[in-house]
Formats: structure tokens, sequence, C-alpha cells
């Protein structure tokens, strides 16, 4: 019988690691709680520090966050402007025009060679 090896994805790989980071993260805060309190900060004193550092580093991912996606939203904004810009030469179309209908150039000039003084 042969064993299936499971690949995991980019999705599963990204979690854990944030998993792992906030485990460090509150291992140092706990870490960071017992300093304070041994160097003769009280206990609700010291959880305020650390709810003040959480409610800082919440607050500064989104500022970073907010910025990143006005970011993202302008260049979104000049890449679809720029990719429907009117400055573009447009095709020649078949329409009905000074000559009679036939391919014309967008300055309405006609571009098929058809004559229509030329019927014989």
């Amino acid at each position: 019988m042969t064993t299936q090896s499971h690949t995991f994805g980019w999705t599963y790989r990204l979690g854990r690691g944030a998993s792992h980071a906030w485990r460090s993260y509150a291992r140092k805060e706990h870490g960071a709680a017992i300093w304070l309190v041994e160097h003769g900060i009280p206990a609700g004193g010291t959880r305020a520090v650390v709810w003040m550092l959480r409610l800082l580093t919440v607050g500064g991912i989104a500022y970073l966050s907010f910025w990143l996606a006005l970011l993202l939203g302008c260049l979104v904004a000049v890449a679809w402007s720029a990719g429907s810009s009117d400055d573009e030469q447009k095709a020649p179309e078949l329409r009905d025009g000074i000559f009679g209908f036939g391919l014309y150039h967008r300055d309405g000039s006609r571009i098929d060679p058809y004559d229509p003084d030329d019927d014989g």
C-alpha cells in the first residue's frame, strides 16, 4: 500500500506562519508582563500597559493597511484610466460617409480604394 503525500498550499503555510507569530507574540507579552510585575508595577497597571501596547500595534497595522489600500486603489485607477484613453488610434470602421458606404479612417477620409465614379 502506498502512502499519499499531502502537499499543503501557500494559504496553509501562511496561516501556520501567522499562528507561530501570534504564539511568539503572546509568549513575549507574557514575559514582559512578568518583568513589569517583578519591577514593582502593580498587576492592574501591567494589564493596562499590555492592552495599550496591543491597541498601538493594532492601530499601527490598521494605519499601514489603510495607506497600502489607498496606494493600491490609486494604482488601479491609473491603470484603468491609461487603458481607456481616447488618444489611442481607433480602428478603421465601415460606415456611410461622404463618398458612400465604405471603410473610413477616424478623421473622415475613406481608406478603401473604391471610387463610385469608376462604375464603368
